[in-house]
C-alpha cells in the first residue's frame, strides 16, 4: 500500500463533472466534502481574492437563550435555541446578546465574533415546518426521499436527538442528521474551543477559541438546514434530561457515565437509542444500544424482489417455475405472496408462503397445491419483508460479553477484541492520570500497555493472547488527537446509526465495532519532539504524524495548491447532501462556492476553481503540463466514461487516482497506485440490462417499461421534434440532402414527424394544444391497444403453437377517456402547457380550473378509430427500430421533402419551435407530470400498477439516491489515504546505492521490482551485475520501457526485513532520474 509524502510542491485536483449521461450529480457533495476534509490536511497557500460568488460570512437567524435550572440550580445562561428565521428581520445589536422584555436573552453577534454585527436575514428556502412535521419538501430532500422512503422521513421528522461532545466528531455527527431533516437536535458540550479544535471540526474558526463549543458550533450549524430547531446544553447533563430525546450520542466522556446514562436509557419506557461513539488518532470504535426489544422493519432498504410466474404444479410441495427474463433473488425461507394467477386462484388470497429450494427460475412452496386448480397463466410472486427484533444489551453487559464484532478489514479478524481493551484503558489511564497520553512519550505509552495488559487478564478466556504492545503504542501515542478523515468517517457511520435506531430501516450496528488506519502512520522513524504542539490549529495533526509532514504541506505554499473543477451550478437538491452550500447559492458555480467555503474555513489554503468539463473536448485547459504537475487526483465524478478518462489519464501520467462513489447508503472507495494497485478501468461491472424496444412500446410489463417509454416519447415530441424544426427551417435544402444521404428509416422517421408537426398538428391557440393532448391520448391509450389487440388476438399462438400472449407478456385493454377522472385531466394539462410552449402560445389562467379545463376538453372532435389488416408491429427483442424498409425508399424520402415544402411555405414568417429540455428537479414545469401521466397510463393499459410522481422522478430521471451519511463515510476514508507518505530518492541513484540508502534507514533490501518486472533480488548472482548501474536505466532494460521525456521519476516496489531477518512493509519508492 502506497504512502503519499508530499516533499514536492502540492497540486492535488478534485474532479468531479456532471454529465448529461446520468444524473449521478450527487457525487458532487462527495467531492465538495473530500475537498473541504483535505483543508484540514493543512495545504498552505496565498489565496487571491474570489471574483465570484463568495459566501456571506454569516447567515444570521433570531436566536433565543432559555434559562433552565442546573442540579445546583445556578441561575446561568444554559440552554440556547435558534429560531430559524421565516421573515426578512433587520438586526442591530451593540452587545453579545440583549435582554428582551420577558428576560430572554435574544443571540444576535458580538463584536468578537467572526459573524458581522448587522445583517438582513434572506428568507430561507428550507424553513421551518408548521405544525404539520411531516411535510416533506421533494425537490429539496429527492435525493434522500429514494434512499429512506416517505415513512421514514416522516419519522426522522419527528425525531429528537442530543448529541453531547461538539469536537470533530461531534459536528460531523450533527452535521449528517441536520442535513437528513430531523425534528431537533440539541448540542451538548461543557467546555470551551481550543486552537486543538480546529485539526478536526469545520464549524470552528480562529475567532471561536476561548468559546462555549456548543454555542460557536450553532450558527454555522443553523445554516445548514433552517427546518431542524438546534439548541445547545451547556451545563452538566442529567439523567432525567435524556428523556427529551429518541436517540442520544456521546462522543466525548467516561466510562462510568456511559454506564449511568446507558443504563438509564436501556430500561426507560419506551427505550432511549444510546450511541456511544469515539475517535482517537487513527483508531475509531462505536457502540449501540437501542433497548431490550428493537423492532427493524426493513432489513436491508431494499424494493421486495419480485418474478413472473411461468408454471405451477399440483403437488405437495408444489414446484414454480418464473419466467426466463430475469433470474430470482429470492432466498430458502423467505415468504412470498402471490397475485395475478389464472386457475389456480387459491394462491391469490394474499397470504404469506415459505419458499425453500430456491433456484435462479425456480422454487418449492411449502404448500400442497394438489386439490387446488390447475395453474393456466399469468401470475407475480412478491417478496415479504419481515421485521426483525434485536436484544440489545445495555453497554455494562457487552463490556463483559460483547458478542461478534461487526469486522471492517478481514485482514485484522483479530483487531477488534484487542481495541474494545484499549478502549477501556484509555478512559482508566485518563481516570488514573487525569489527562490523555502525551504524543510520543515512551513513558506514556508503556503505562497505558501496563492498564491494558491489566484489564485483558480479568477478561480470563475472554481476553486475546497477545496484546500487541508495537499496535497499542501508536494507539496511545495519538489518543488525544481528532482527526478530520476520522471524524468524518465516524460521522457518517453513526448519524447513519441514529437514522436506523429513529426508522428502524437497516440493520444496525449489533453493538460494537472498531476501526484503525495504522497503515496511514508515518514509517520512517521520528523524534519525539517533532510531535509537539506549536500552538496551531494542526496541533492534533501533528500530534500523530508529527511536524515534519505539517512542514512539507506548508513548504507547498508557493506552488503547491488545490485546483477543483466542476461545469455545474448548484440546485436546490443538492443541499440536503453536504454543507458547503447554501440555500442562497443556488444558481451559482459548485466548484467557485465550494472553493470559498474551505477558504473560509481554513484561510491559509491555497485552491483555483474552475468550471470545466474534464474530457477530451477541454484537453486544451487540462493539457499535458497540467497532468504532469499534480501530485495526486480525488476523482468524484457522476458517470462511468468520465471516470475512465480521468483513470486513463492518471494511468497515462503515472498519478495516484483516489476514486470513489455512492449509492444511497452504499459506498466504495478505490485507491489507484501506479505499478501496484489495479486501475480503475481494469475491471468493469456487467452492462445493465436494457429492455427490448418491442417490449418497451408494445409489450410492458412493468412500471420501468412504461417510465422509459414515456421519457422516450417526451423527449421525441418535445425536443427532438421542434429541434428537427428548426434545423430544417433553418437550412431546408441542406437538411434535405441530409436526409437523402441518411439511413432510411431515421429519415422517414424525421420527416414524417416534422411534417406532422408543421400540418396535421400544427398549433396556433392554445385550444388546438387542447385538442393535440387529446388525441395523443386516444391515440396512445385507446387506439394503438386496439391494433395490437387485432392484430394479435388474445387467443393468438406464434409460430411453434405456444400462446402469444404468454409470461411476461400482459394482454391490454384500452382506456375509456373521461373528464371525470383526474388523472385524465392531469394528463392533458400537462400536456396542452408543454405542446403550447413549443409553439410560444400563451398559457391561459382557466387551464387549471377543472371544469373549464373539462368543458375545452368536450369541444374536441375526436376520430373514430378501426384497426387496420396488415399492420406491421415488431415483436423482435433484437430489433433496434420500429421502421422498417420499402420498396422505393428514395421516393418515399422524395415525396416527404416535397411535402414538407409545400407545407413550409405556408407558415408564417420567422416561425420558430421552442424545445423543451426534460429536467426532473424542477416541479413547476409539468415535465414530470406529462412523463408520470404517460407512464401510468401506459400501465393501466397493461393493468401494471402505476407510480406516483416522486417515484416516477426517480426512475425516469435515473435520480442516485443519495444520502449524506455515505458520503461522509467515503470521503474519510478517501482522505486517509492521504496521509499515507511515499518515500523519495533523487539523484538518479544506481540500484547500490538504492540498497545503501535503504540500509541507512536499518532496513535490508533483497528485491527491486518495477510494475511486474523484477529489476534486482539477491538471490540471483547474475543480478549483482546491475548493483552500480543506474535504477532507471536497469528498468529500461529489464521492462522495455520508453519513459516518455515529460517524466522525471519511476515508482519501484522495494521488498526489506529488519536485523532479526522480518518482513518489513515499506511504502513504494519513487526514483528520481532528472
Amino acid at each position: 500500500m502506497i504512502r503519499l509524502r508530499f516533499d514536492l510542491p502540492i497540486f492535488v485536483v478534485v474532479v468531479f463533472n456532471k454529465s448529461e449521461m446520468c444524473g449521478m450529480d450527487d457525487n458532487m457533495k462527495l467531492s465538495t466534502f473530500a475537498a473541504l476534509t483535505i483543508v484540514f490536511l493543512g495545504f498552505y497557500g496565498i489565496f487571491g481574492s474570489l471574483m465570484h460568488y463568495m459566501l456571506p460570512r454569516k447567515r444570521a437567524g433570531e436566536g433565543e437563550v432559555v434559562e433552565e435550572e442546573s442540579e445546583n440550580n445556578n441561575n446561568n445562561i444554559n440552554d440556547v435555541t435558534v429560531s430559524p428565521p421565516i421573515k426578512k428581520h433587520h438586526i442591530s445589536t451593540t452587545d453579545a446578546a440583549d435582554l428582551t422584555a420577558d428576560n430572554k436573552i435574544v443571540t444576535t453577534g458580538d463584536n468578537s465574533s467572526n459573524y458581522s454585527n448587522t445583517c438582513v436575514v434572506e428568507p430561507s428556502v428550507m424553513t421551518p415546518r408548521d405544525a404539520n412535521h411531516n411535510d416533506i419538501d421533494e425537490d429539496l430532500h429527492s435525493r434522500q426521499l429514494a434512499v429512506y422512503g416517505r415513512e421514514t422521513m416522516r419519522r426522522l421528522f419527528a425525531s429528537n436527538i442530543l448529541i453531547s461532545g461538539m469536537q470533530g466528531l461531534g459536528a460531523e455527527i450533527a452535521k449528517n442528521l441536520i442535513l437528513a431533516g430531523v425534528k431537533s437536535v440539541t448540542l451538548h458540550d461543557e467546555g470551551v474551543v481550543e486552537m486543538w479544535d480546529l485539526s478536526s471540526s469545520f464549524v470552528f474558526s480562529e475567532n471561536d477559541v476561548g468559546k462555549s463549543r456548543g454555542l460557536a458550533s450553532l450558527q454555522k450549524l443553523q445554516e445548514l438546514n433552517n427546518a431542524v430547531v438546534i439548541s445547545t446544553l451547556t451545563i452538566t447533563l442529567t439523567k432525567q434530561k435524556l428523556s427529551d430525546f429518541q436517540a442520544v450520542v456521546f462522543t466525548d466522556i467516561s466510562l462510568e457515565k456511559s454506564l449511568k446514562y446507558n443504563d438509564y436509557c436501556h430500561n426507560h419506557q419506551p427505550p432511549i437509542y444510546f450511541i456511544k461513539t469515539e475517535v482517537r488518532g487513527l483508531f475509531g470504535t462505536g457502540f449501540c444500544d437501542f433497548g431490550p426489544k428493537f423492532t427493524v422493519f426493513d432489513v436491508d432498504g431494499e424494493e421486495p424482489h419480485t418474478g413472473i410466474i411461468a408454471s405451477i404444479s399440483n403437488d405437495n410441495p408444489a414446484l414454480v417455475s418464473c419466467v426466463d427474463d430475469e433470474g430470482l433473488e429470492f432466498e430458502d425461507g423467505d415468504l412470498v405472496v402471490f397475485s395475478e394467477i389464472q386457475g389456480m386462484k387459491e394462491l391469490n388470497d394474499g397470504k404469506p408462503r415459505k419458499i425453500k429450494s430456491v433456484r435462479p427460475y425456480s422454487f418449492t412452496l411449502e404448500e400442497d397445491t394438489t386439490n387446488f386448480g390447475t395453474y393456466v397463466k399469468g401470475g407475480i410472486v412478491t417478496q415479504v419483508k419481515q421485521p426483525k427484533v434485536l436484544n440489545f444489551k445495555p453497554l455494562r453487559a457487552a463490556l463483559k460479553d460483547p458478542g461478534d464484532f461487526l469486522l471492517s478489514d478481514f485482514s485484522k479478524f483479530d483487531r477488534p477484541p484487542l481495541l474494545h481493551i484499549a478502549f477501556q484503558a484509555l478512559d482508566r489511564f485518563i481516570c488514573e492520570f487525569g489527562r490523555f497520553p502525551v504524543a510520543r512519550s515512551e513513558e506514556d505509552a508503556q503505562k497505558f500497555i501496563f492498564i491494558a495488559g491489566k484489564i485483558n487478564e480479568c477478561l480470563g478466556e475472554g481476553g486475546v493472547e497477545d496484546i500487541n504492545p508495537k499496535l497499542l503504542t501508536h494507539f496511545a501515542f495519538g489518543a488525544r488527537a481528532v482527526l478530520n478523515p476520522m471524524a468524518a468517517m465516524f460521522g457518517g457511520i453513526v448519524g447513519q446509526e441514529v437514522v436506523k435506531a429513529c426508522s428502524g430501516k437497516f440493520h444496525p450496528l449489533f453493538q460494537f465495532f472498531y476501526f484503525d488506519s495504522v497503515e496511514s502512520l508515518p514509517v520512517e522513524p521520528l523524534d519525539p519532539i517533532d510531535f509537539k504542539p506549536l500552538n496551531s490549529r494542526y496541533d492534533a495533526q501533528i500530534s500523530v504524524f508529527g511536524s515534519k509532514l505539517q512542514k512539507n504541506l506548508e513548504d507547498a505554499k508557493v506552488q503547491g495548491k488545490l485546483t477543483i473543477t466542476d461545469d455545474d451550478v448548484i440546485e436546490k437538491s443538492n443541499l440536503s447532501r453536504q454543507f458547503l452550500f447554501r440555500d442562497w447559492n443556488i444558481g451559482q458555480a459548485k466548484s467557485t462556492v465550494a472553493a470559498s467555503a474551505a477558504v473560509s474555513i481554513n484561510p491559509q489554503l491555497k485552491i483555483e476553481p474552475m468550471q470545466n468539463r474534464v474530457g477530451p473536448e477541454t484537453e486544451c485547459v487540462f493539457n499535458d503540463n497540467f497532468w504532469e504537475n499534480l501530485t495526486v487526483v480525488i476523482n468524484a465524478l457522476d458517470n462511468v466514461n468520465a471516470r475512465l478518462y480521468v483513470d486513463q489519464r492518471c494511468l497515462y501520467f503515472q498519478k495516484p487516482l483516489l476514486e470513489s462513489g455512492t449509492l444511497g447508503a452504499k459506498c466504495n472507495t478505490q485507491m489507484v497506485i501506479p505499478h501496484l494497485t489495479e486501475n480503475y478501468g481494469a475491471s468493469r461491472d456487467p452492462p445493465e440490462k436494457q429492455a427490448p424496444m418491442c417490449t418497451v412500446h408494445s409489450f410492458p410489463h412493468n412500471i420501468d417499461h412504461c417510465l422509459t417509454w414515456a421519457r422516450s416519447e417526451f423527449e421525441g415530441l418535445l425536443e427532438k421534434t421542434p429541434a428537427e424544426v428548426n434545423a430544417y427551417l433553418s437550412n431546408p435544402s441542406e437538411y434535405a440532402t441530409a436526409m437523402r444521404n441518411a439511413a432510411y428509416a431515421q429519415a422517414k422517421d424525421n420527416l414524417e414527424s416534422i411534417l406532422q408537426c408543421l400540418e396535421q398538428e400544427k398549433c396556433e391557440t392554445f385550444q388546438d394544444c387542447v385538442t393535440w393532448a387529446r388525441r395523443r391520448f386516444e391515440d396512445y391509450f385507446v387506439n394503438r391497444v386496439k391494433q395490437l389487440t387485432f392484430t394479435f388476438p388474445e387467443d393468438a399462438t406464434t409460430s411453434t403453437g405456444a400462446p402469444f400472449w404468454s409470461a411476461p407478456k400482459r394482454f391490454p385493454r384500452p382506456l375509456q377517456f373521461s373528464t371525470t377522472d383526474p388523472s385524465h385531466l392531469q394528463f392533458i394539462m400537462a400536456a396542452s402547457i408543454l405542446r403550447a410552449e413549443t409553439f410560444g402560445i400563451a398559457v391561459p389562467d382557466w387551464v387549471k380550473n377543472t371544469k373549464m379545463l373539462a368543458k375545452a376538453v368536450e369541444k374536441v372532435i375526436v376520430p373514430d378509430f378501426q384497426p387496420k389488416e396488415g399492420v406491421k408491429i415488431e415483436t423482435d427483442e433484437k430489433a433496434t427500430s420500429l421502421s422498417t424498409g420499402s420498396v422505393d425508399d428514395a421516393a418515399v424520402i422524395n415525396e416527404l421533402l416535397f411535402k414538407l415544402e409545400r407545407c413550409r411555405n405556408n407558415l408564417p414568417s420567422g416561425f420558430w419551435m421552442k424545445p423543451i429540455q426534460f429536467e426532473k428537479d424542477d416541479d413547476t414545469n409539468y415535465h414530470m407530470d406529462l412523463i408520470a401521466g404517460l407512464a401510468n397510463m401506459s400501465a393501466r393499459n397493461y393493468s401494471i400498477p402505476g407510480v406516483d410522481k416522486l417515484n416516477a422522478k426517480f426512475l425516469a430521471g435515473r435520480i442516485i439516491p443519495a444520502i449524506a451519511t455515505s458520503t461522509a463515510m467515503a470521503t474519510g476514508l478517501v482522505c486517509l489515504e492521504l496521509y499515507k507518505d511515499r518515500w523519495i530518492l533523487k539523484g538518479n541513484p544506481t540500484v547500490r546505492e538504492l540498497i545503501q540508502w535503504l540500509k541507512d534507514k536499518g532496513l535490508n533490501a533483497y528485491s527491486i521490482s518495477y510494475g511486474s518486472c523484477l529489476l534486482f533480488n539477491n538471490m540471483f548472482p547474475r543480478h549483482k551485475e546491475r548493483l552500480d548501474k543506474k535504477v532507471v536505466d536497469v528498468a529500461r532494460e529489464i521492462a522495455k520501457e520508453d519513459l516518455p521525456p515529460y517524466r522525471s521519476h519511476l515508482d519501484v516496489v522495494v521488498a526489506c526485513e529488519d536485523d532479526e531477518d522480518n518482513d518489513i512493509n515499506i511504502p513504494q519508492i519513487s526514483i528520481y532520474y532528472r
